[in-house]
């Protein structure tokens, strides 16, 4: 087993278009797996081999990459970085030791970059920040760095400053230790001085940087305000210590196309990240905790599954503590199956090579044909029985309906998506049952479209895309009391339920309340639940528009029963004939989700996009300019934005992004309402 506290396993974090697949390549190519660059543009790269990554020229889900670089072993993870496809970032983030936070020159901390760096914080994770793009056109390295402290609240030690900017991009500042590297064409380097109209500005940086690590440590703090400086020793140490502990972040200039700085970027992320076995005691589901350990029994989380068209299923694994090897059977602590993982593969991209040896803490591999094993479990030795807390999933933010090219292939395209969601835990895949409409939900448009694609593609069958479902909700404004009678007999023993339920409406967000309100046993205590489940069951599918009722309060306060022909099921027809009659008179409303909508646009661009988003019947709940850029918060119907991504594209030449996510529900405008009831209504007429 190799030197587990040589180890890193890392993820590489930041939005869509920064440059971690490119970065992934360079790191890859300075370790010497690979033996030239590959580039997105030209659907080369090693870790973006998908058809759906080469076509979009950007990950659509995670690459995962095994190498050595001298004694170390780098596990790597290049996380998507597009706002459709980081659905699942929290489950990859619990199965890896520290982040590399990716942003680039050019466009500095967007929106999604502040949702993403706070998934790392929240995951605990250490992280070092590597700059990418500092050679292009338009960069900006010191308005990128001054953006992590002003807006992501980050505490950071400039390890090494670009030497000249865009094309003149010739080396770099080894800031703490006073010199420079200066690059060949190859991207080697050589050591160098810091040029004299420099020297200023990076002893000031370099002040600023000593002043934090001294911050993090109050023997180094005392040594600091007595002597002056640290010696490099105390630097290097406390530098590490304030990574681990997640005060301090070290960042890095790098140019992943010129292939310059990835010798500095491994060395940072060797000395600084930890080991699989400096990773904090994991969390379990029922407040255990398991610290990780080279010995004793072993437990793995299984943070994602990918499809080989060659292999089959893959199942990717998260070594937690002790060591797995290809003879190792363990527990799935969900299922309850036992699983024999057979031989360790590593990955490097579409690249599988399996391994004889045991492999401890941290390690990430693919393991081969497990039986009932999915993304989230854990496997774990039954004696330890661990099983790790699962990460939060976001909720789904929009909805299509699927429809095979040829009439009567339903099943078969339902069968493909179905098949996918395995490896994709962020979709959703129901049937509508009065419709008969194959409903797939995910985190937005491109993300179903890439969905369908991968479908058609795999497993052969032709899918038409319709309009997109949005979620809607019903709702009441007025009371009413109601009495739902069910009597039936047919010769025999009958059937008879008798309630009385008082319905009003609640705030928005306080979903359903059954109150029992019975007094003197009216109503027996085993059928009063009977009555709860028919009211659910009838406010799943609403009077207007089919959609679920939701906040109101159902209170039974009365009712009768019969000795021999009352049953649960009677009182249950009951429940839902009184919330089918009281529907009548508490005035039905349609409610309509509403979205966060954060928007990164140019300054010259805001005009435009206000004004759009007012005719969007958005409500602007605040902006900000830096560097240039301007955030916009807006609040905005879910309706009005199904098709954002085209039109903000159109607006600021294609610089514009925006993160959404669900906000709340609102009563629907009258056209609304009136628009999607007569489109319901025009439905079922239809049928």
């Amino acid at each position: 087993m190799a030197d587990i506290r040589k180890q890193r396993t890392y993820a590489l974090v930041g939005t869509g278009g920064c440059g971690k697949t490119t970065l992934a390549e360079m790191l890859l190519l300075r370790a010497g797996v690979i033996s030239r660059l590959g580039k997105t543009e030209e659907g080369n790269t090693t870790l973006d081999s998908e058809p759906e990554e080469v076509k979009r020229r950007g990950s659509v889900q995670p690459g995962f990459a095994t190498f050595a670089r001298g004694e170390a072993r780098h596990f790597l993870v290049d996380l998507p970085g597009d706002g459709n496809f980081v659905g699942d970032i929290d489950m990859i983030l619990a199965g890896v030791d520290a982040a590399v936070f990716v942003i680039d020159a050019v466009d500095g901390v967007r929106p999604l970059t502040k949702r993403l760096w706070a998934a790392v914080r929240k995951a605990g994770l250490p992280a070092l920040c590597a700059v990418t793009k500092v050679d292009r056109d338009r960069s900006d390295f010191y308005a990128a760095l001054a953006g992590l402290s002003s807006i992501l609240g980050v505490r950071p030690v400039l390890l090494y400053a670009p030497l000249g900017e865009h094309e003149n991009f010739r080396g770099l500042a080894d800031v703490l230790a006073g010199t420079a590297l200066i690059f060949d064409s190859d991207g080697g380097a050589a050591p160098g001085d810091i040029p004299p109209d420099l020297a200023e500005e990076m002893a000031s940086l370099r002040e600023a940087g000593v002043e934090n690590i001294a911050e993090c440590d109050d023997a180094l703090m005392e040594n600091y305000l007595e002597n002056g400086e640290l010696t490099p020793e105390e630097r290097e140490s406390g530098l590490r210590k304030g990574v681990l502990s997640g005060q301090l972040v070290p960042v890095l200039a790098v140019a992943g196309l010129e292939n310059k700085g990835a010798g500095p970027l491994l060395d940072a992320i060797e000395r600084l990240l930890p080991s699989g076995l400096d990773h904090p005691p994991f969390q379990g589901e029922d407040g255990q905790t398991l610290a990780p350990a080279e010995s004793g029994p072993a437990a793995c989380f299984i943070l994602k599954t990918v499809v080989d068209p060659f292999a089959g299923q893959l199942t990717v694994a998260r070594v937690l503590s002790g060591s797995i090897s290809s003879d190792s059977s363990l527990k799935n602590m969900t299922s309850g199956d036992s699983e024999r993982l057979g031989t360790p593969i590593l990955l490097l991209g579409k690249n599988q090579t399996p391994v004889k040896e045991s492999m401890g803490p941290g390690s990430i591999v693919a393991l081969a044909k497990l039986k009932n094993t999915r993304t989230g479990d854990t496997l774990s030795e039954e004696k330890l029985g661990f099983a790790l807390k699962k990460p939060e999933l976001p909720p789904q933010l929009i909805s299509y309906a699927l429809a095979p090219k040829e009439k009567g292939d339903e099943d078969k395209v339902f069968a493909a998506v179905q098949r996918l969601l395995d490896e994709d835990i962020t979709l959703k895949l129901a049937r509508d049952e009065e419709t008969g409409d194959i409903l797939v939900s995910g985190m937005g448009q491109l993300h179903i479209e890439t969905t369908v694609e991968k479908a058609k593609r795999r497993y052969k069958v032709e899918i038409i895309l319709k309009t997109p479902k949005v979620p809607y909700r019903e709702t009441i404004r007025g009371k009413a009391q109601v009495q739902g009678r069910h009597k039936k007999q047919s010769g025999g023993r009958g059937q008879f339920g008798d309630c009385w339920v008082e319905f009003e409406p609640l705030g928005r967000g306080e979903g359903y309340v059954f109150e029992d309100g019975i007094v003197g046993g009216v109503v027996p205590r085993q059928y009063i639940p009977a009555v709860d489940k028919g009211i659910q069951e009838a406010s799943a599918r609403g009077v207007l528009a089919g959609y679920p009722m939701v906040d109101f309060k159902a209170r039974l306060y009365d009712g009768s029963y019969h000795t021999v022909d009352s049953s649960e099921m009677a009182f249950k027809v009951a429940g839902s004939l009184a919330f089918k009659k009281a529907m009548e008179a508490c005035r039905p409303a349609l409610l309509e989700p509403i979205v966060l909508l954060t928007i990164s646009i140019p300054d010259e661009n805001m005009g435009d996009v206000i004004g759009d988003l007012s005719g969007r019947r958005g409500k602007i709940s605040g902006s900000d300019s830096v560097a240039g850029i301007t955030e916009i918060k807006a609040l905005v119907p879910m309706n009005e934005v199904l098709r954002y991504a085209p039109d903000l594209r159109s607006m600021t030449g294609g610089q514009g992004s925006f993160t959404m996510e669900f906000s709340h529900y609102e009563e629907a405008p009258p056209p609304v309402s009136e628009k999607v009831v007569e489109e319901y209504r025009r439905q079922r007429s239809g049928e």
